[in-house]
Formats: structure tokens, C-alpha cells, sequence
């Protein structure tokens, strides 16, 4: 058994005492209400830092506090956990989770990375438009463990063949693992339910300012952003930082050929799973023509989502046999602890702003006087270098609040700040931590830590710059 490390052990020590501490402290810092939700705040961040104890256990933590110290009332407190956007991202999982329990995934990644061709760089750039497009509907991890085994059978014809394992063979291998990686984090930014982040910001918006945005709108300004943040991935990994030029291989077609072949033809599983998939999809992109021929309707994405699960598990595969693709215990497989995450970090928000935090920030911010693009700029540097060193989603549930606040105060629609805020906490690319993407490929062997770091600053600075850019010119014609 491995032993407890001393930060955790620090971390599970001092939340709560710092917690303590701030709410019996004798001096007032706003308020005793306002006061309070500043000490779980300050819990829940030194325990998502730390790691004490799992993300989304800390995320319950103000389903305790909150009634207990008349912050907001039990029942307050819970909505959150039920929000919309939690069951919007409920239906994503249960989608995904068919996905994969058919292998359906698999036959799409491998179809992609066919077309793309068998050159170096075609294969580079199959594995990562590939790795991105399932990124865009299902977890960037789930995507990343799918591509990892396919890519290192085309990395092994490089280390077993005659010459060796050249440095052509090493900046292809280092290539094809980054761009994995790196198009996981992109991939997710060009959906809702891409990325948890995404979905933490909609729920805020919703709960707190009765914001909607569709999944079309999101797609509108995600999808192009995604694109472009994957091709200039794949020129500074192929063209700037590890080019592999000479190196030639036809056999990796063979590989792609063979798994492939593996999988068979298309199963009547794998149909039913995709008939449901598009008809989702289908729906999502005509909601707004839906509602407006059928106003009473009332369509949201989130019943779409959840009309989607439904039919997962409801719809049988075979009538006669009983037989559905998706059962019950198949949920064991989801991810229920980022649904909590998510209602922690609502909850969060609604103290902020119950207590008077939020207003506080804006008419701070709006007495200070600072520039605004100055003020965009280091919030959107501040978010992407520190979801390097912490959760992104955890990031994200904190720092939204005090961004929507900054906004207000600030005086600009909030949508144009808190998007590219949030859209840099998918932006990590330079430490083996920051993201499950990261963390899986270097765990094979073939990436150093110094070349994740080469590759994660120039992406990291050019992924800055492009949202100070969507801040100030694409947002305003957008929202």
C-alpha cells in the first residue's frame, strides 16, 4: 500500500482548521454570512489542491456547511445538485458510455485516422482529428485511452525495424503522443458537454443570470476555436519542435487495416447506438427550428440529453430477448463524482452571490478603474498556468463567480469575460498533471518531461493569445 503523501496529510489538516479559523476569527472581513462561504471556499480549495480527499467529496462539503451555518437553507443547497446542466452532462455520460460499450468509438477513430493517409504526418494528424472528435462527446480521458494502444503498434514498427530506433522514429513517436494528448484538451473545448468546464460555466449562467446558451451557439465560436487550436498543435509539433522528415513506413496502413478487421463489420449494437447518437446530435443542432414551430414545446438541451439516456436504456436492442444496450449496472462505469463536482461547485456560486461576495468584487473592480482588456488578459494567463497545477473543472467552480463578478463591475456582458476564462482552464499542456490526457501518454515512456514543457509554453502562450483575442473581438459579435 503506498504511503499517504505529506501534502495530502497537510491539506486534510489545514481546509478545516483555515476554515475554523476564518469564521471565529473576531475580525469581520465583509460579513458573518459572507465571511463563512470565504471559509469553505477556502476548504474546498486547499482540498481540490490537495487532494486530500477525492474532488468530489470536497464538492459536498457546502451541502454541510451551508444549513448548518445559515448560509442557505438545506433544500437551496440541494437544487444545486440537481441542476439542469448536471442532467444535460448525465445524458453526455450515458451517450459515451454507449459509445463505448459497443466499441463504436473505436470504429470512428480508426475510420478517421484511415482517411486522413499513411504519411508520418498524415498518421500524426489522423490520430489527432480523431482523438478530438471523440474528445467532442465523450471524457478527453476515455478518448485518450482508446488512441494510446493504436498508436504505439504504429510506434513499434519504428522501434523494431532495421535502422533502429532513429531520431526521426523518436520526434514521430513524441508527435504522435503530444498530439493525442494536446487534441483531447482542444477536442473538448468545441461542445457543452466537451469538457466539465463548459458545463460548470452553463450552470452558473443559468442559475445565477438566466443565461441559456444552446448547443449550437456554444458550437458557434467552440468548433472553430478547436480547429484552430489543433492545427497550429499539430505545426508546432511536426513542422517547429519534433519534425520527422526521411522517415518513411507503409505498414501502418496495415495497422489500421488490421484493427479495423478486428472489429468486424458494423454490429446491429453498434446501428442502434449510432441512430440514437445522431438523432441527439440532430436534435441539439435543429432545437431552436423545433421551438420555433412548436413554441409550447419548450425543448431544452438538457431534456434532449436526457431524452437521449432514456432511450438507451428503454429502447430494446431486442424485444423478444429483453435485450437493451445499455443496463443499470453498465452505470457503474460512469462518472458520478464529476456530477457532484458540478453541484458543489453551483453551490459555491450561489453562497458567493447570496452573501453579497459577487456585488462586493463588482463594485471594487468597477471603483478601481483598470483596463479592461489588461484586467482579460492576466484573468485568462491566471486561469490557464494554474489549471496546470489543479483540477480544471475544481478551477473553474471557484474562480466563475468571481469572474461574473469582475465583469459586472467592469461593466461588460459577462459571457465576453467568464467564455475565454473558462475555455483557458482546457488549455494545459505543459505538465504530465495538469490533464488525464497528459498524464496517460507520458505515462508511456516515450515523452520526457522537459519536451512536454518545450511543446506545453509555446502552446500555452499561443492559446493566451488566441482568447484575448475571442475576448475582444469575437465575443462582442457573438453575445
Amino acid at each position: 500500500m503506498s504511503r499517504y503523501p505529506y501534502s495530502k496529510r497537510l491539506g486534510l489538516i489545514v481546509g478545516p482548521l483555515l476554515f475554523l479559523f476564518i469564521h471565529f476569527s473576531s475580525i469581520e472581513l465583509i460579513s458573518q454570512t459572507a465571511d463563512t462561504v470565504i471559509a469553505t471556499a477556502v476548504w474546498m480549495v486547499i482540498w481540490w489542491i490537495t487532494e486530500a480527499v477525492s474532488i468530489s467529496v470536497t464538492a459536498l462539503l457546502p451541502l454541510l456547511l451551508f444549513p448548518l451555518f445559515k448560509i442557505m437553507p438545506m433544500a437551496d443547497v440541494g437544487s444545486n445538485y440537481g441542476s439542469p446542466i448536471v442532467f444535460l452532462f448525465f445524458g453526455g455520460f450515458v451517450l459515451a458510455l454507449a459509445l463505448e460499450k459497443v466499441n463504436l468509438h473505436k470504429r470512428i477513430a480508426l475510420t478517421i485516422i484511415k482517411l486522413t493517409g499513411t504519411s508520418p504526418n498524415q498518421v500524426i494528424l489522423g490520430f489527432m482529428i480523431a482523438t478530438a472528435f471523440m474528445s467532442m462527446w465523450i471524457s478527453n480521458t476515455a478518448s485518450t485511452v482508446v488512441m494510446l494502444p493504436i498508436a504505439l503498434s504504429v510506434i513499434n514498427l519504428l522501434v523494431n525495424d532495421d535502422d533502429g530506433f532513429t531520431k526521426a522514429d523518436k520526434n514521430f513517436a513524441l508527435s504522435v503522443m503530444l498530439g493525442i494528448a494536446f487534441s483531447a484538451n482542444a477536442g473538448g473545448i468545441a461542445t457543452v458537454i466537451g469538457t466539465p468546464p463548459n458545463s460548470v460555466l452553463i450552470g452558473l449562467l443559468e442559475n445565477e443570470y438566466n443565461i441559456e446558451i444552446s448547443f449550437v451557439k456554444w458550437m458557434s465560436f467552440g468548433l472553430p476555436l478547436s480547429a484552430l487550436l489543433i492545427t497550429i498543435i499539430y505545426l508546432v509539433l511536426v513542422k517547429l519542435l519534433f519534425p520527422c522528415k526521411g522517415l518513411v513506413f507503409g505498414t501502418s496502413a496495415l495497422i489500421i487495416s488490421k484493427e479495423l478487421k478486428k472489429l468486424g463489420p458494423l454490429s446491429s449494437k453498434e446501428k442502434h447506438v449510432l441512430i440514437v447518437f445522431s438523432v441527439i446530435v440532430l436534435l441539439w443542432i435543429l432545437r431552436s427550428v423545433i421551438n420555433s414551430i412548436l413554441p409550447n414545446l419548450g425543448l431544452s438541451d438538457t431534456m434532449i440529453s436526457v431524452f437521449g439516456a432514456i432511450a438507451l436504456f428503454a429502447v430494446p436492442h431486442s424485444l423478444k430477448k429483453g435485450d437493451f444496450v445499455i443496463e443499470w449496472k453498465d452505470t457503474s462505469k460512469l462518472a458520478w463524482g464529476i456530477l457532484i463536482l458540478f453541484g458543489g461547485g453551483l453551490a459555491l456560486a450561489k453562497g458567493m452571490s447570496a452573501s453579497g461576495i459577487v456585488d462586493i468584487i463588482a463594485t471594487s473592480i468597477s471603483n478601481a478603474n483598470i483596463s479592461i482588456l489588461v484586467t482579460a488578459s492576466l484573468l485568462i494567463i491566471l486561469m490557464l498556468f494554474m489549471t496546470e497545477l489543479m483540477s480544471n473543472v475544481a478551477l473553474t467552480a471557484v474562480l466563475a463567480p468571481v469572474i461574473a463578478g469582475i465583469a459586472i463591475g467592469l461593466e461588460i456582458p459577462i459571457l465576453h469575460l467568464l467564455i475565454p476564462v473558462t475555455i483557458a482552464s482546457s488549455c494545459a499542456f505543459m505538465l504530465p498533471m495538469a490533464t488525464p490526457p497528459n498524464a496517460i501518454v507520458f505515462a508511456s515512456g516515450f515523452i520526457k518531461v522537459n519536451q512536454m514543457a518545450k511543446a506545453g509554453v509555446i502552446l500555452n502562450l499561443i492559446s493566451v493569445v488566441l482568447l484575448i483575442l475571442l475576448f475582444q473581438f469575437v465575443m462582442p459579435l457573438i453575445f
